[in-house]
């Protein structure tokens, strides 16, 4: 009877022992399933933050190089060692627009055209007119301003007091500028041409000139800087801006889809209206 209760005390702890470690096999188990859920939960959740940070943060497409002669206020000109303006304002935007970084290259104003055809620069813009000389060399994108090349003369001036004077005179422009052309084709007409539309102001100031031939914004710029000149009333020629690109480039027609976008939500003329009032 001993032998036999012996027995089965022995059998009862065995099948308590064996419950027991099932039980704990299971609550670790159970643990382990717990912990790898929460594992791969904070690995989505990782993921999906990553993926957001990726969405919100796109990587440049690279650099655009803008040619332009930043001595035409206030399309383009100097803040310290920055170049500003409408141009370069506009530029920044439809950049933004493209995924592009934007870099402008100061450059004399007759070798925009050369650098944009080599390749040196993916476009141009400098208050460039839109012109059929030009177009045999490059194309045009859309017009994004209008503009009217204007004569500055010192106030008083009995030499030069309208276009149909200028026949006689001694002329100022910026070399390569539509100012330039027109006045070029003026049977009579003594040219003399500078790199900088402030030059050709400078020259008129001291006499070396008669007048000076120039877009009317940067001609406003100039004679508010200098004192006893003045702008003829009447207007010289009208004409477009534009932004020059390279023969049959792709890039005409990304940036004519990017400015008709910031044509149409006014961010072109609120850039035009911050410097012209």
């Amino acid at each position: 009877m001993k032998k036999i209760l012996s027995a089965l005390l022995a059998c009862t702890l065995i099948g308590a022992m064996v419950f027991a470690f099932a039980g704990c096999s299971n609550s670790l188990d159970e643990a382990e399933k717990g912990e790898s859920k929460t594992n791969s939960a904070a690995n989505s959740a990782a993921k999906s933050t990553d993926k957001s940070t990726a969405d919100e943060a796109k990587p440049s497409k690279g650099e655009l190089h803008m040619a332009t002669n930043a001595f035409f206020p206030p399309y383009e000109y100097y803040e310290e060692d920055k170049i500003v303006g409408i141009d370069a304002e506009i530029a920044k935007a439809i950049c933004d627009k493209l995924g592009y970084d934007l870099v402008i290259d100061d450059m004399e104003f007759d070798s925009i055209i050369t650098a944009v055809q080599s390749g040196k620069a993916d476009f141009g813009m400098a208050g460039m007119t839109v012109t059929d000389e030009r177009k045999e060399a490059i194309d045009f994108t859309d017009t994004y301003a209008n503009a009217i090349q204007v004569i500055i003369v010192k106030e008083g001036s009995d030499k030069v007091k309208s276009a149909d004077d200028l026949a006689k005179a001694t002329v100022g422009v910026q070399l390569g500028t539509t100012g330039d052309i027109y006045v070029s084709d003026i049977k009579g007409c003594n040219v003399d041409q500078y790199s900088k539309g402030n030059d050709a102001v400078l020259a008129l100031t001291q006499g070396k000139v008669d007048a000076v031939v120039i877009d009317n914004e940067p001609a406003k710029a100039f004679v508010a800087a200098n004192e006893g000149l003045t702008i003829l009333e009447e207007p010289f020629e009208n004409e477009d801006y534009a932004i020059c690109v390279a023969k049959n480039s792709d890039l005409t027609g990304q940036i004519n889809g990017a400015l008709k976008e910031l044509k149409a939500d006014g961010t072109i003329q609120s850039i035009i209206d911050k410097y012209i009032k």
